[in-house]
């Protein structure tokens, strides 16, 4: 079982490359100093065993504690290895919040949103959710609003208004029909109206679509082909299957089974390098939603952190500090 954990958790770890690398040789040092320590430590104890009366050599060199010598030691070299590295410059790859980007909500409004399996129903639940996921996003980032039924239209354009795109989400209403490939063709259309930076007008702000549904496509143009547009137009879709396997609606005097479309929703995230997540209760929904905030808010982005392995030296250098007047020191 570790052999196969190893691989995941060293993929896991960023990436550290150095931007003067030609430093590290200062590294080559290390080796020669270890040598040093372990030649002088043995010719000291070849001279402690020419005293045949060990009484009396206890009263000229005081005893000294092994362990607290070699790790005073270890802590030095560790300390000289943390600060060749801060010099060499190390970088690596971190998430850093976004300035700028655009996202648009598309909430399924058809009628198997009615369902009560998500209390008090899917599409109340739906909303809740979503306008907290509005509340946390950064100001700087437009956010539209699209309803989806049979058809799909565009609630609210791109706006920094959030405040706005809460009261739009609040009056979604039920209709017919689910139409998942014209609520992604309505999304991109709803990119484009995205408002220019003014210090900078010919920057296009990252954008990205969050799409919950919970049926299948039942109207309009194939949720593939949408799909495929969003994959053409590098917007990711980040796809929430909402819902459980239970749930049901009366329509007509019928009582009708929606079980949410997994399949398709994991579908549509593939093919736009999005995400896929299935939520069956306000909690996990709130979590999904978190989630999604993560991923749209930060980006990967290089970045030096000299003084992260020069503080890590410092620290270290204290310690060994610590260390060194210890053995000095006649305690009481």
């Amino acid at each position: 079982m570790i052999p196969q954990l190893l691989p995941q958790q060293l993929a896991m770890m960023p990436l550290l490359t150095f931007l003067s690398p030609d430093r590290l040789l200062i590294l080559l040092v290390i080796p020669l100093l270890v040598g040093a320590y372990i030649w002088a430590t043995r010719r000291k104890n070849r001279r402690g065993m020419r005293f045949t009366n060990t009484s009396m050599l206890d009263v000229v060199v005081p005893k000294q504690s092994q362990w607290r010598r070699h790790l005073a030691v270890a802590l030095s070299l560790l300390s000289l290895i943390t600060l060749t590295a801060a010099f060499a410059r190390p970088s690596t790859v971190i998430d850093v919040p976004r300035e700028r980007a655009t996202v648009v909500i598309v909430i399924d409004a058809s009628q198997s949103m009615q369902a009560t399996d998500v209390a008090p129903n899917r599409l109340a639940a739906a909303k809740t959710a979503a306008i907290e996921f509005v509340e946390k996003l950064p100001e700087k980032y437009n956010v539209s609003i699209v309803s989806m039924a049979g058809n799909a239209s565009i609630l609210v354009p791109p706006t920094l208004a959030h405040n706005t795109v809460e009261n739009a989400i609040n009056s979604i209403q039920l209709q017919d029909g689910t139409a998942i490939g014209e609520g992604i063709y309505t999304a991109l259309r709803a990119l484009q109206q995205a408002p220019k930076d003014p210090k900078k007008p010919d920057s296009v702000a990252p954008g990205a679509i969050v799409l919950l549904s919970d049926g299948s496509n039942t109207a309009g143009r194939a949720p593939m082909q949408g799909a495929a547009e969003a994959r053409k137009a590098k917007v990711p879709i980040y796809t929430i299957a909402y819902g459980t396997e239970n749930g049901y609606v009366d329509l007509d005097d019928e009582r009708q089974a929606v079980p949410v479309d997994h399949e398709l929703m994991k579908q549509i995230a593939a093919l736009t390098n999005g995400q896929y997540f299935a939520a069956a209760t306000v909690d996990q929904l709130k979590t999904v939603y978190a989630n999604i905030g993560s991923e749209v808010g930060y980006e990967k982005a290089e970045r030096e952190v000299t003084s992260r392995f020069a503080g890590y030296g410092l620290a270290f250098a204290v310690l060994a500090a610590l260390g060194a007047i210890s053995l000095g020191a006649k305690w009481p």
